[in-house]
């Protein structure tokens, strides 16, 4: 073993002489046990299972001796400081959001942010040329509180918003009487993706909250989702229970007035598939609209219609319609039927329907009228992101649109004329007019066609030498679809590129794609991500010693299982947040969530393919991995640190012997949740930390 226990001091000493290319692992390596389990008579190790006890003493002094090994590190990285004044010029900026009408009012609400700020501002006005109120400044909080949840009453009179520390999944959701700008008595406890929903005359709204502690057993506060309806003026102990399932822990629930405020839409869902009722409002009276648990639905209520989209018999979703009085699926006719392109969203807007599909992983929006005939297709930008937001009973019509050349940006939509107007831009300080995107595909390693977005300088030659970038995520349905990324910009800048690619699991091509990468199939989204890599470097455009690879939490896990599988392609790994021990993650936080998209390792079917796939278990002693970077964040309900803590360690004590002194490092973010950072100072330093670190891997400069 080559200097492992080298004195910090000299280790820095050392970093500097060599340019920063190479570290000693500094400290001992961490202790392994006896640790082994029978699962269905196979004998699996579990070396490092004391790492799962985060509040012991040995686990806080290796994460200590970790925390001074990266930050030894990172500080001596050449490029670290500059990169820091670059994400800081490019996230400081004076900007204004698109404003969002109120319901039933002329009110609006808006966002501000100046370039000293961290965080947006929120602005109130009662018409548009009345003076401007700012009923909310998350600036004034504590450093790591957010702004969560925001939802206006329908006639502007009361605004609720969430409160978020630290990452905390449980925002306190107060409200604020606009007309007076005092804040309410009522105090409640809710879910940060949750959202509020207003009855129209005021007297309360429909929330989702986590259990208490105490309401369920230990262990479960992540489970047992429930939705509730709160009347103001009253405590939150007699809030009604709106929807709950009291066998199933894993349920989400959740509850959303209709926009003409007569009918209360419920979902249960259960990881990718839903069960929805209609109730109309003050009657108590709920009628199901689609149950079985079968399929995906989103349902919009238009006059004395439904808008149903949904997977059900077609993979790439299409549109469904009933009347309000015969919800039930007997009642239903098709009305846009299913296409090759996958629909996304359906969103009816100023008496139009705006269907917006992903056309080979980019946005295409068609526009339609209530018999569901296609009139035309928005005249988009550019290859990109587009999202359709706005009212049924009036417009404007909001079109947000990004791509990785094109910060994002709010247009109005002129559907007589089939016009976008630019309304906004964020005006980051860069210029991307040198930007050239590709679209590729490639094939994998079952012969499956596989597109990919890759992102450089114009004119970039194709001789293996420019330093990329691979990233990807390939699960949850989850589309990586273009759009602007100050980091991506930020490599390109240096000389890099950025590829992208559109890997089985995701939702880019439909239900299928999706299925084709998860459960037995998982391996399939680490085979395409090694054949995009091995495409790049077979082409020209980059070669092992220049690519770097980046992914978080599923792509964490994505990263890993590459880096294990194939370690002779990479370069640099930056592991964020990742899944990496797939026998025992179904027992942390809310994960056990996850058996539907991974399957259960208690499942004597899944257990092979898990076991076959799982980066902790795959790590084989004197292999020459490349150089690592594996993130947690201390508060993170989703992905528990132990995964990143258990993996490190493995790598190091797999690395410790064989002479090689590519640094293996392990960054614990403190105050954080899942997102990571929540300052532009803490998100400038950890990006210049992570991505300096990779840049100096691979030779960008």
């Amino acid at each position: 073993m080559r200097s492992r226990t080298l004195p910090l001091a000299a280790a820095l000493a050392a970093l500097a002489a060599a340019g920063c290319s190479t570290l000693p692992r500094t400290g001992a390596l961490a202790p392994r046990e006896e640790v082994v389990d029978e699962i269905f008579g196979v004998r699996v190790a579990d070396p490092y299972r004391w790492m799962e006890d985060a509040g012991s003493e040995r686990v806080a002094r290796w994460d200590a001796a970790r925390a001074e090994e990266f930050r030894a590190y990172t500080d001596a990285l050449p490029q670290r400081r500059a990169l820091y004044e670059r994400f800081q010029e490019l996230w400081r900026y004076d900007d204004t959001s698109a404003p969002t009408a109120c319901l039933l009012a002329d009110c609006l609400v808006y966002r501000t942010k100046r370039a000293d700020q961290d965080k947006w501002v929120v602005h109130f006005r009662e018409h548009p040329g009345a003076p401007d109120r700012v009923i909310l400044d998350p600036n004034r909080w504590e450093p790591t509180e957010t702004l969560s949840v925001f939802a206006l009453s329908p006639d502007g009179r009361y605004a609720a918003y969430g409160k978020a520390r630290a990452g905390d999944e449980n925002p306190v959701i107060r409200v604020i009487d606009l007309r007076t700008m005092e804040e309410l008595p009522d105090t409640l406890r809710g879910w940060r993706q949750g959202g509020v929903s207003w009855l129209h005359d005021d007297s309360g709204f429909y929330y989702s909250a986590w259990p208490k502690k105490g309401e369920v057993p230990p262990g479960e506060e992540y489970y047992w989702h429930r939705t509730w309806f709160h009347r103001l003026g009253t405590p939150p102990e007699e809030d009604r229970l709106v929807a709950a399932d009291e066998e199933v822990k894993e349920t989400f629930n959740s509850a959303v007035v209709s926009e003409d405020g007569r009918w209360l839409i419920v979902y249960r869902s259960r990881f990718s598939r839903d069960e929805v009722w209609l109730e109309e409002i003050g009657t108590g009276v709920r009628r199901p609209v689609a149950t079985g648990m079968d399929a995906q639905y989103a349902v919009r209520v238009v006059g004395d219609r439904l808008l149903i989209v949904t997977d059900w018999q077609a993979p790439n979703y299409r549109v469904m319609t009933a009347p309000v009085a015969e919800p039930g699926r007997e009642h239903w006719k098709e009305l846009i039927p299913e296409s090759e392109d996958r629909l996304q969203d359906l969103r009816p807007v100023d008496g139009l329907l705006y269907a917006v599909y992903q056309h080979n992983a980019a946005t295409r929006i068609a526009v339609y009228d209530l018999d569901g005939r296609h009139l035309q297709d928005v005249p988009l930008p550019a290859i990109g992101s587009a999202s359709v937001r706005g009212y049924w009973s009036k417009g404007p019509v909001w079109v947000g649109f990004t791509s990785f050349a094109h910060p994002p940006s709010d247009y109005t939509y002129d559907p007589e004329r089939n016009e976008l107007k630019l309304y906004r831009r964020s005006p980051v300080p860069i210029d991307t007019s040198g930007i050239e995107v590709e679209q590729v595909w490639y094939r994998s390693k079952d012969g499956t066609r596989v597109s990919m977005f890759l992102v450089h300088a114009k004119g970039a030659p194709r001789d293996g030498s420019v330093p990329y970038l691979l990233t990807g995520y390939g699960g949850f349905n989850v589309s990586r679809t273009p759009h602007f990324s100050t980091v991506y910009a930020v490599w390109v800048e240096k000389g890099g590129g950025v590829a992208i690619p559109n890997l089985r699991g995701g939702g880019e091509y439909g239900r299928a794609w999706h299925e084709a990468g998860m459960r037995e199939h998982k391996q399939n989204v680490f085979d395409d991500f090694i054949a995009a890599a091995e495409w790049l470097i077979d082409r020209g455009y980059t070669s092992a010693d220049r690519l770097a690879i980046a992914g978080g939490s599923n792509g964490g896990l994505l990263v890993a299982a590459a880096m294990v599988q194939r370690p002779d392609l990479f370069k640099a790994v930056l592991c964020q947040v990742p899944l990496t021990d797939m026998i025992r993650f179904h027992r942390f936080g809310l994960a056990n969530i996850w058996t539907e998209e991974y399957g259960s390792p208690e499942d004597p079917e899944m257990f092979p393919h898990l076991l076959a796939y799982s980066p902790y278990h795959n790590v084989v002693p004197g292999t020459d991995y490349p150089a690592l970077l594996v993130t947690a964040s201390v508060n993170d309900a989703r992905v528990d640190p132990v995964h990143a803590r258990k993996f490190t360690a493995a790598v190091r004590w797999a690395d410790a012997d064989h002479g090689r002194e590519e640094p293996i490092l392990f960054h614990l973010q403190e105050a954080s949740g899942h997102a990571g950072a929540v300052t532009i100072d803490q998100r400038a330093d950890q990006a210049a930390r992570h991505y300096g670190f990779l840049m100096a891997q691979v030779g960008l400069r």
